[in-house]
């Protein structure tokens, strides 16, 4: 197949070469002239996925029309905050039978909306899906085993992708809860920060597992108010992609976290991260949901203090340890 990689980051340089090696013919779009003059000149990301080397003949375009047109998949890998602008650009190149795959993780904060919601906004006429699960770009982009899931609302949707990005190392599965995979992928980034706090203040793995635990349950009693399934909070783009973004050394959300355990800002944090922090974009947006639904979710809101409120990380961990008794199990 023809696929189109729109966002030249990590994950969409790692999935480029693997789409690449899957035998697919790969461009491969950033709006950054000097990235797109990097690929092509030395075959490599050389800031954000070094050391992945990519072939002579993938090819490395700031045109928009040139990524588009003719291609049977569009994979989207800009940062969330950019994705509506990205789907408003594409959008007069895309036709009914085109599929856009979204790569990305994250809650549009002005609107509420889920990632596939606002690009299906943008682009009426295209068919979109969701891929996710626990899939660091650096460990993809060297062949090191990983598994993730396709979600589509059509069922053939679903197979295709999982034909097209499925390799000896990348196992696919499907699922058809959009919802379910859109909305672990962008909560668990806001818990992985609060994990990275728990690191930064030099707390141990106790922290660390009942943060992961507690903040799976949060997600899920969202996501299933919000009409997901609970099994998928249980899958790969659920508890599997909280797990690895909590603890991982490439997490970029667990690094910011920690950075503001140790007292920076989260300004200071993700300028030291030099990479999108897709939890602080997420963080205002999940309380809001959680308010609007009625949900209760007091990880996601010491974060949101702790990052927006001057709540220092100490008492944001007093306030959580020191709420009203209760049940483990409870609505």
């Amino acid at each position: 197949m023809k696929i189109g990689i729109l966002g030249a980051g990590s994950w969409g340089i790692a999935l480029a070469k693997l789409l690449y090696g899957n035998g697919h013919v790969v461009t491969v779009w950033s709006i950054d002239p000097e990235e797109i003059q990097m690929l092509n000149e030395f075959r490599e990301h050389r800031t954000k996925l070094p050391g992945v080397l990519l072939p002579g003949d993938m090819v490395f375009t700031t045109e928009v029309k040139t990524a588009v047109e003719g291609a049977d998949i569009l994979v989207m890998v800009v940062p969330s905050p950019f994705i509506r602008s990205t789907a408003k650009t594409i959008a007069p190149f895309v036709t009914e039978e085109q599929i856009i795959v979204n790569c990305s993780k994250g809650i549009e904060e002005s609107s509420l909306k889920l990632l596939d919601a606002v690009i299906k906004e943008e682009i009426p006429q295209a068919t979109v899906a969701v891929l996710s699960g626990p899939s660091h770009a650096e460990e993809v982009g060297i062949g090191m085993p990983t598994t993730v899931v396709a979600g589509a609302y059509e069922t053939e949707t679903a197979w295709l992708i999982q034909d097209a990005f499925m390799s000896d190392f990348f196992r696919v599965y499907t699922s058809d809860d959009v919802l379910g995979i859109e909305l672990g992928a962008a909560l668990k980034n806001v818990i992985a920060l609060a994990a990275g706090i728990a690191d930064g203040m030099g707390y141990g793995d106790n922290s660390k597992a009942a943060l992961i635990t507690r903040g799976i349950a949060e997600i899920k009693r969202l996501g299933v108010k919000m009409g997901g399934k609970p099994e998928t909070f249980s899958g790969l783009s659920g508890i599997g992609d909280l797990i690895v973004t909590c603890a991982s050394k490439h997490s970029r959300n667990r690094r910011a976290g920690f950075l503001i355990g140790q007292g920076k800002t989260y300004r200071e944090a993700m300028d030291e991260v030099q990479m999108v922090v897709e939890g602080v974009y997420s963080a205002k947006a999940a309380r809001m949901l959680a308010e609007k639904y009625g949900v209760e979710m007091p990880i996601v809101e010491i974060v949101n203090k702790v990052l927006f409120e001057d709540m220092t990380a100490k008492d944001g961990l007093t306030a959580l340890l020191s709420r009203n008794k209760t049940a483990e199990a409870h609505d």
